[in-house]
């Protein structure tokens, strides 16, 4: 939260939103959680995609 520059404009836009710093956090952890499953499936699909082309 205190080195990247997105992450801190978001915190600082979301604390004026009036959110906790521990309810910025969760939403933080969401958002990263829904990027890993986004890209564990991509490649899942596309290995599946690799060894149905072969």
């Amino acid at each position: 939260m205190s080195n990247d520059p997105a992450t801190r404009a978001y915190v600082q836009r979301r604390t004026t939103e009036g959110l906790s710093k521990r309810e910025i956090i969760r939403c933080l952890k969401r958002y990263v959680a829904r990027q890993i499953y986004k890209s564990i499936t991509q490649s899942q699909v596309s290995a599946n995609n690799a060894t149905a082309a072969a």
